[in-house]
């Protein structure tokens, strides 16, 4: 069997991985703000500083997926490699950012923003199942998986590159 063979269902998986996070990315774009009640309650500022942050995080993920579907066997690239790590260091300011922003576009106690904040919190869960522990499980096993504080793909491949 050759390494393009055994790789492939690994290639189909890192393929499906990474159109998914582009996808989620396109929705959350998208859906969020059609909302009627985020325009009446006047919160699509915050809302967009909230998605800001998780639309660029979905991205990057979803970038390295197709990255690291090309690049098996082996780890990415080390120009890609120095790309993430710097995008490890630029992501929490980009959090950051976008809570101040949040802070100071808040739309009051409303329906729109429980929607923004759960929107912010999805967006440190995606950084953190990125560049710090894995997350992200099949629902399947997520219980039992979540608590074993994996290291995510994403920081083995940049330790490896």
């Amino acid at each position: 069997m050759t390494d393009t063979d055994r790789f492939e269902p690994l290639r189909r998986r890192f393929l499906s991985l990474g159109l998914g996070e582009i996808a989620a990315a396109v929705v959350f774009a998208v859906v969020p703000t059609a909302l009627p009640f985020i325009t009446s309650d006047g919160a699509e500022s915050a809302l967009w500083f909230a998605l800001s942050p998780l639309l660029f995080v979905l991205v990057q993920g979803g970038v390295y997926w197709l990255i690291a579907r090309n690049s098996l066997p082996g780890p990415i690239p080390r120009a890609v490699a120095h790309l993430y790590r710097g995008l490890r260091i630029l992501d929490p300011i980009v959090l950051v950012g976008s809570a101040i922003g949040i802070a100071v576009t808040w739309p009051g106690p409303s329906v729109s923003a429980f929607v923004v904040v759960v929107v912010w919190l999805f967006a440190v869960a995606e950084y953190v199942n990125y560049f710090h522990i894995r997350l992200s499980y099949p629902w399947a096993v997520w219980a039992g998986q979540v608590g074993r504080w994996s290291t995510p793909r994403l920081l083995r491949d940049l330790r490896r590159a």
